[in-house]
């Protein structure tokens, strides 16, 4: 059963710190068994990506057949439903359309002194975007992953994705070849990670990892992490609704199981002002959940990590939206741009009863890849700046150096860096 909690009882604090802590993944016990896995590609190479995938996905990989081939690649789009395709292309359009307002400038400027100072933006030379397999197979989350760092110019972009008994979602080669990519390896978890940050006879590193996976692909992007760059540590999804009772209960309850269906670690949380709504939800979570082809892991999600909570009002439900700081939030209230502007932390904001969170996931443009397990306090959703590094820009003239030198070499001084004191000194005496 879901945890309930009302601003009624006593411990309503207690409580809700409660919900706060809970952890609902653990890297701790993969670590040592990830480390193992790295080791061993760095030791091993291909060798080491041809037995992992025997063990874990059950396949013969061989040498040779790492990398799909143009054939298979072309083959997958020729599976696929022409209107499926055609979504895709909305999508991905629509992504880039977003993403390419993310964009910054370059700026240059001489201050008061007449030193000139800047910025300049440059994109990452190539990155590694590891896309889920199995049940977890989204073709959404190549577009998601890959339409960022082609917007932010990187030239180089691999995939990795993993096939279990050697089977592959023809829409996620469907999604890479719409957007261009054909260095698709299929090989999957921490031996994935591990190829992408030390290289392989067949796979050459990269420079950053992006992409969701298991606990084992997490663990082993937090383990690479200074080795190559990473976008974020995902946990399992997770959804917060703040509703009024002037709602539909039937659309309340599916947009909560959109994200119990994910993962049975998955999250939902509904926040309200009514008793009698929060009863309505309820029921109907149980009656849509027999409605589901994935209701086992929805039920499980919603039985061991799904919460309800009561407050006196919906002003009252701003606190523990920043407390909880979701990954995704729907504000299904009368007025909800007012409240989303008081919202400090969530990954993404759906404002009103007709922008379910799933509009987010696939369609509207934004990226669904967000922070989870309250990190949106702290970052972002992926975008083009995760692909961009920034110099800084400073030119001196003679007489510029004149004028703030000697504070430099005040500075450089009480530090007891000498040379770097004689280094301006030199330039201004002469």
């Amino acid at each position: 059963m879901p945890v309930r909690i009302s601003y009624k009882q006593k411990n309503f604090r207690d409580l809700f710190q409660q919900i706060i802590q809970k952890k609902r993944v653990q890297f701790k016990s993969v670590d040592l068994e990830v480390k193992k896995i790295i080791a061993n590609v760095i030791k091993n190479g291909d060798d080491s990506l041809v037995r992992f995938a025997k063990q874990y996905d059950h396949f013969k990989l061989s040498k040779k057949n790492i990398k799909f081939s143009k054939s298979e690649i072309n083959n997958s789009v020729k599976k696929c439903r022409t209107k499926t395709i055609s979504a895709l292309k909305l999508a991905a359009k629509r992504i880039k359309d977003f993403h390419k307002r993310q964009f910054p400038k370059n700026s240059y400027y001489k201050d008061s002194l007449g030193i000139r100072l800047g910025m300049q933006w440059n994109p990452i030379d190539s990155v590694g975007v590891y896309v889920p397999g199995g049940s977890a197979s989204y073709p959404s989350s190549v577009l998601m992953n890959v339409i960022p760092a082609k917007v932010a110019g990187v030239q180089r972009i691999a995939m990795a994705v993993p096939t279990p008994q050697g089977e592959i979602n023809p829409l996620v080669l469907a999604a890479a070849h719409i957007l261009g990519i054909e260095e698709i390896y299929r090989i999957g978890g921490a031996q994935a990670i591990a190829a992408f940050a030390y290289g392989t006879k067949s796979i050459d590193p990269v420079d950053k990892i992006v992409g969701p996976g298991n606990v084992y692909v997490s663990a082993a992007k937090r383990q690479v992490f200074g080795t190559v760059g990473i976008d974020m540590l995902a946990g399992p999804s997770e959804i917060l609704i703040v509703a009024d009772k002037n709602n539909n209960a039937d659309w309340i309850a599916i947009d909560l199981l959109s994200q119990a269906e994910h993962d049975a670690q998955s999250q939902s949380i509904l926040i309200t002002d009514s008793t009698d709504f929060l009863e309505q939800v309820i029921g109907a979570i149980k009656k849509n959940l027999e409605k589901l082809p994935r209701k086992n892991i929805a039920a499980a999600s919603w039985g061991v990590n799904g919460v309800a909570i009561l407050v006196k009002n919906i002003d009252q439900s701003l606190p523990l939206i920043n407390a909880l700081a979701p990954e995704h939030l729907e504000l299904c209230i009368s007025n909800p741009e007012k409240m989303a502007k008081k919202v400090k932390n969530a990954g993404a904001i759906f404002l009103g009863n007709f922008t379910p969170e799933a509009v987010g996931d696939y369609m509207a443009g934004p990226n669904h890849v967000l922070p989870t397990s309250r990190s949106s306090r702290f970052s972002s959703g992926l975008n083009v700046l995760d692909f961009l590094t920034r110099s800084s820009l400073v030119k001196c003239d003679k007489k510029s150096l004149n004028k703030i030198g000697p504070k430099i070499v005040e500075l450089a001084d009480c530090e007891g860096l000498t040379a770097h004191a004689f280094s301006v000194m030199y330039r201004i005496k002469d």
